[in-house]
């Protein structure tokens, strides 16, 4: 059972929703209830729910339009009880093209904010009267749907424009800096002010308002690893593929069985193969899909038959850090490595990390 309800695709982006953020609906609607607020009271609430989330959903199309102007894909976007997330590909080490990819999301609601505002009557809602003023936003209803809408837009702007790393305003930041500095001092300065600021949304959060103390354990961990995958690729920085490859690796022939597969399983490390014929590679069989196939299948069957085809083959040739970036793509993390097209070696995560601590150690 999948985690996250998908709604479609839309200019070839899947959009879904996680499982907890139904739980917004329970939580909004407890609220509501504790207020003696009636059906109508739940359904513009729940309504209001949907038209901010809608608008945060463009936010992130304005993340991912951007990102795919300078040839960055989106895996998907995922909405959440604390927002959106589109799950970007890569980040461009260009300062610029960060700063566009960034400030774009927020320009949505900005362009949002000010579309709202040419038809409704903000002075309405802008009365010196506090009792006026309380009278009119005591709860969302027809009259004042489209100002809570507006307001929320701004504030989206405002909260999303704070410097806290890896947050907008966070990587805009982080943006500017490196106009000024290498990438890893800048992630770091930002990271270390993303933290910061993550303390203290999670201590004001703790007493006011609970879900920005969520969100802040979010920021914190998140500008942690972020950095933390910066230095990473620092340390790769002047290394090809090949010299950190595998080149004692097993290779199976097509027309070889699973048994034969399950045989060098046991008898060494490896879990992926390469399936190769006249020295060069045609499939993968990976572990996962191997004992899925144990389980439907008869043990003389043919690897072939197993293996998948769709896979990406890296050049011996070319930087290390491509190779780290293409792991961060993906869910498979195995990759045979060619030079002029015959097969010379592989690559797994496991390796990277080896060749990271040795390298971090040399370094130090």
């Amino acid at each position: 059972m999948s985690a996250s309800l998908n709604l479609g695709r839309y200019s070839g982006i899947k959009v879904q929703i996680h499982w907890t953020f139904w739980l917004l609906f329970i939580f909004i609607g407890f609220l509501v209830i504790a207020n003696e607020g009636g059906a109508e009271d739940l359904f513009w609430n729940f309504l209001f729910i949907f038209a901010l989330f809608f608008c945060v959903v463009l936010h992130e199309f304005g993340h991912a339009l951007a990102a795919r102007r300078y040839g960055i894909g989106t895996r998907s976007i995922t909405l959440l009880p604390i927002g959106g997330v589109a799950s970007l590909k890569d980040m461009p080490d260009d300062p610029k093209q960060e700063f566009v990819i960034a400030i774009a999301g927020p320009i949505v609601n900005v362009v949002i904010a000010f579309l709202l505002y040419l038809i409704v009557p903000v002075e309405n809602f802008l009365v010196d009267d506090p009792e006026l003023f309380e009278e009119q936003l005591d709860g969302i209803n027809a009259a004042n749907f489209l100002f809570y809408l507006l307001t929320v837009n701004v504030i989206l702007v405002l909260f999303n424009m704070i410097p806290a790393f890896p947050m907008d305003g966070g990587r805009v930041f982080r943006a500017v800096l490196s106009t000024r500095m290498n990438r890893v001092q800048a992630t770091k300065a930002a990271a270390a002010l993303g933290k910061f600021m993550a303390l203290i949304f999670f201590l004001f959060g703790l007493f006011f308002n609970i879900i920005l103390a969520i969100i802040a354990v979010f920021i914190y961990f998140g500008a942690h690893s972020e950095n933390i995958m910066i230095q990473q690729i620092s340390l790769l920085e002047g290394n090809d593929i090949r010299d950190a490859m595998i080149t004692d690796f097993t290779t199976l022939k097509p027309d070889e069985t699973l048994q034969h597969a399950v045989d060098r399983i046991l008898a060494s490390t490896e879990q992926d193969f390469i399936v190769a014929a006249n020295g060069k590679p045609i499939g993968i069989l990976f572990m996962a899909d191997l004992a899925q196939a144990l389980r439907e299948k008869s043990r003389n069957t043919p690897v072939r038959e197993v293996m998948n085809e769709n896979f990406v083959t890296l050049e011996a040739s070319a930087p290390l850090p491509s190779a780290y970036r293409q792991f961060r793509r993906g869910d498979r993390n195995f990759f045979p490595i060619v030079d002029n097209g015959e097969l010379i070696g592989v690559l797994d995560m496991n390796n990277i990390n080896e060749f990271l601590t040795l390298r971090a150690a040399y370094d130090y």
